[in-house]
């Protein structure tokens, strides 16, 4: 186990709550996954491309690291992040850091997935460690998604993905896994602002229509028109793939009832259960030749209510994504 000796340390009787779940013991998934991803100085890097970083990843390391009862680990991420990403003019943070490039944040537009999970890790960081200044910085992303990004369009409060680039006018480019349906209740239940209510309830609601194909999946990237009507968006593969694959994740996280997990599971559960491919084309039904990375047959596995297989063992395989699913998975089961 790349030469060091671990020891697993569980509490049995710990209660791990949606929206402000308490630390686990410091485990041997979570050291891994700072071995293998988190730099000295806190910038988490995407093994799996080109060793980027960006904002998903700093917020999915800070939610683990508030999960471990971790307070060095998620200092040292979130100044990292706030040094590098944070735009002061927007009030969020630019998406994506390349160490090999001349210009390291040379895109600065936003990403809504990782502005919310930073704001949700800061939220719950700030409650368990009685830090006011994590809460406070929390608020300001909060009221910066509700003025930069959060939209009234075909009569539902909606979450554009990002800051530019996403409102055509006639419609609007969605992408339904930065619906973290468990860090909007969090922020509802913090501040009772209706606003993350409606969006909750709206998102849900649109959830409903993208159901495409034989399985009613959703894809990665979806249009919305200002009628009303749902379809793939073009420009996109019309796949379920890598991004929708974490859609049942929040919905399961969230305590979502069975009609909503239905097309998850459905699908699933017709595919070979150690050869489900890493997405299907829900136009063609065409699907991969590869199967599901670690990470994702966690979702599904928590998905399809096969909980007792789901563990904290990240293979050293496994890149950045994948384990950010796996544990993330690991830890949602308990609530």
């Amino acid at each position: 186990m790349r030469g060091r000796i671990f020891f697993f340390m569980m509490l049995a009787t710990m209660v791990f709550s949606l929206t402000s779940p308490p630390a686990s013991a410091v485990d041997r998934g979570w050291l891994e996954y700072k071995t293998g991803f988190i730099l000295p100085n806190g910038r988490i890097v995407d093994t799996g491309n080109h060793d980027i970083s960006h904002s998903e990843g700093q917020g999915y390391g800070m939610l683990l690291a508030v999960f471990n009862d971790d307070g060095a680990t998620f200092d040292s991420i979130w100044n990292w992040t706030n040094k590098n990403l944070y735009r002061p003019d927007v009030g969020l943070f630019s998406w994506r850091y390349d160490p090999n490039a001349v210009v390291k944040v040379a895109d600065k537009n936003t990403a809504s997935d990782g502005d919310t999970l930073i704001a949700w890790a800061l939220l719950l960081a700030g409650e368990k460690w009685h830090r006011q200044d994590y809460i406070d910085a929390s608020t300001g992303i909060q009221d910066a998604l509700i003025n930069q990004v959060i939209i009234t369009f075909s009569r539902r409060t909606l979450m554009l993905p990002g800051r530019d680039g996403f409102d055509k006018n006639s419609y609007i480019i969605l992408n339904p896994s930065y619906f973290i349906f468990p860090a909007w209740k969090a922020f509802f239940q913090h501040s009772h602002r209706q606003i993350w209510n409606k969006l909750a309830m709206d998102s849900l609601g649109l959830l409903k229509k993208m159901q495409f194909g034989t399985y009613g999946l959703p894809t990665d990237w979806v249009s919305l028109t200002e009628s009303g009507v749902v379809e793939p968006a073009t420009g996109w593969p019309e796949r379920f793939s890598f991004d929708a694959v974490r859609i049942p994740l929040y919905l399961a996280w969230n305590g979502a009832d069975a009609a909503d997990l239905a097309p998850f599971v459905k699908y699933w559960k017709t595919q070979p259960y150690d050869a489900t491919p890493a997405w299907i084309n829900v136009i063609s039904n065409s699907t991969s030749s590869y199967y599901l990375s670690p990470g994702m047959s966690a979702i599904r596995d928590l998905v399809i209510n096969k909980k007792n297989d789901l563990n904290n063992n990240i293979s050293p395989k496994e890149d950045y994504y994948s384990a950010s699913l796996h544990l993330l998975s690991f830890y949602a089961k308990k609530s």
